[in-house]
């Protein structure tokens, strides 16, 4: 968004914090569809495409758990 676009008039919800919600969101979502495709990989017995997409799911994870500890402390005033 641009710096005269939404900004929670709207939403209710401030850009930044909406951002985070949907940075969350995007990454459990993405972790999610991940292991539909590392069981495609497998499936195929492709261990090369496992692993790829292991680590991608994991490092999907983290990110989800990053946010979700930031957006925590943010909601509890910290």
């Amino acid at each position: 968004m641009t710096s005269s676009s939404e900004t929670g008039h709207v939403t209710g919800t401030p850009d930044k914090d909406y951002n985070l919600i949907w940075y969350v969101e995007a990454c459990l979502n993405n972790a999610l569809r991940l292991e539909q495709y590392i069981q495609d990989a497998e499936r195929d017995e492709d261990n090369e495409l496992v692993e790829l997409f292991r680590k991608a799911q994991s490092d999907s994870r983290k990110g989800a758990d990053m946010g979700k500890q930031l957006l925590r402390s943010r909601l509890n005033g910290g």
